[in-house]
C-alpha cells in the first residue's frame, strides 16, 4: 500500500505524503456503505462492533445522513413487498383485530392461538396446548379435576365407555396444566442453599507425645 500511495504522489493538507494502514480500509468501507444507503446497524454487524457509536465514529457521518440512509433502505425494502400490506386498515378490520384478543380470554387464563385462526379444539380449552393457565385460577382447575374424576366414576358405573374415555383424556390434560403451573412456580422461586456445615469434622491437634506413643512423628 505504501508503494502504491508513493506512486500516486498524493499528499495531505500539509503537503506530507499520505500513508494508509489496513485498518483505514474499514473506515473507508463504513463511510462509503453508510453514505450509499446501508443502515448503520447493518454496517455495525459487518464490522463486528459492539456499540453502534463505534461504527458512527469511523466517519463524521451527520445524524441526518444516517437517518436519510436508513429511510432510503426502508423505502427500498417496502417497494419489494405487496402494497396491500401498507394500506390503512378499515374500521371493520381494526375491530376484528381488537376482537381477536378479547376472544382469547377464557375462564382459566388466556388462549395463545395466532391471529386470524379459529379454535382447532372446538373450544375444549382444557385440552388445548396453547392455553396458558392463570396461576390465580389454580383452585378452579383443581375443581375441574375433581369433577372429571367423579364423572369418570359415574360413566364407568353406567357403562358409558365412550364417555369415560373422553373424560379421561380431559382429566389427563387438566393434570398436565397443573404440572405446568408447578413447573412455573419452581422456576420463579429462589432457593437459598445456605453455607454447608460439617459438624462431624472436628479439628484435632496431634502433640509430640501422642506421635511418640503411636511410633511415628509428624513430618
Amino acid at each position: 500500500m505504501k508503494e502504491l500511495v508513493d506512486a500516486t504522489g498524493l499528499t495531505d493538507a500539509d503537503g506530507q505524503p499520505l500513508y494508509f494502514l489496513p485498518h483505514d480500509l474499514r473506515r473507508i468501507f463504513a463511510t462509503e456503505a453508510i453514505l450509499n444507503g446501508m443502515p448503520p446497524h447493518i454496517a455495525q454487524l459487518l464490522l463486528g462492533h459492539k456499540h453502534i457509536a463505534t461504527t458512527m465514529g469511523y466517519k463524521a457521518v451527520y445524524p441526518q445522513e444516517a437517518i436519510n440512509g436508513h429511510r432510503a433502505f426502508i423505502a427500498r425494502r417496502r417497494a419489494l413487498r405487496p402494497s396491500e400490506e401498507y394500506r390503512t386498515p378499515t374500521d371493520a378490520e381494526w375491530e376484528e383485530f381488537l376482537g381477536h384478543f378479547e376472544r382469547r380470554k377464557v375462564a382459566l387464563g388466556e388462549c395463545g392461538r395466532a391471529y386470524g385462526t379459529s379454535c382447532q379444539h372446538e373450544h375444549s380449552c382444557i385440552r388445548c396446548p396453547v392455553l396458558r393457565v392463570d396461576p390465580a385460577q389454580r383452585g378452579r382447575l383443581e375443581q375441574i379435576c375433581d369433577n372429571l374424576t367423579l364423572r369418570i366414576t359415574e360413566a364407568d358405573r353406567e357403562g358409558w365407555i365412550g364417555e369415560a374415555e373422553g373424560l379421561r383424556v380431559s382429566l389427563a390434560a387438566a393434570k398436565g396444566k397443573l404440572a405446568q403451573l408447578d413447573h412455573r412456580d419452581r422456576q420463579s422461586t429462589t432457593v437459598f442453599l445456605n453455607v454447608p456445615k460439617f459438624p462431624e469434622i472436628a479439628g484435632h491437634i496431634v502433640t509430640l507425645a501422642e506421635s511418640a506413643r503411636a511410633g511415628s512423628f509428624p513430618s
